[in-house]
């Protein structure tokens, strides 16, 4: 028998994009936390780790606000992370010079080692993970890249 308490504006759970944006993010981020195993990361190390990689690449300095910035994860989070990455060897913090508040965040020799592979094998698990969506990617991300520039 249906119930006839209306507190959801669904009929079925599988019309609400949250719950199946939920659903989607746990599977894929079992699957990437799965393939990170090997380099003993986790994905948030394994984010801020990439971005910290990318930026670099790009020529921009980098400081803990900018990566918080730039990968969406919250300044605390960020602060942890980047502290475990330190005690792993695989960046280091230095004076920044202009900024004395901040600290410049470069990554070891060590690290670009490992997320060197670690990126070769996060993009195949995304491959892999993403292929349903075919012909329809480019369309999906462009989805994904309006819903972050909103500022939610």
């Amino acid at each position: 028998m249906k119930s006839t308490d209306n507190t959801f504006s669904v009929e079925q759970a599988e019309d609400s994009s949250g719950f199946l944006l939920w659903q989607v993010t746990s599977l894929w981020q079992r699957k990437i936390r799965d393939s990170l195993k090997q380099y003993d990361l986790t994905h948030s190390q394994y984010v801020l780790l990439t971005c910290l990689h990318w930026l670099t690449l790009h020529g921009q300095d980098v400081t803990q606000i900018v990566l918080s910035s730039y990968s969406k994860i919250d300044p605390m989070t960020t602060s942890t992370v980047l502290r475990t990455l330190q005690q792993k060897g695989l960046i280091r913090r230095t004076e920044h010079s202009t900024d004395t508040r901040a600290k410049k965040i470069d990554i070891t020799e060590k690290g670009k080692e490992i997320i060197k592979k670690a990126v070769v094998t996060v993009e195949t698990a995304d491959k892999e993970f993403f292929a349903l969506l075919g012909d329809t990617t480019n369309k999906f991300n462009e989805t994904l890249a309006a819903l972050i520039d909103s500022g939610l």
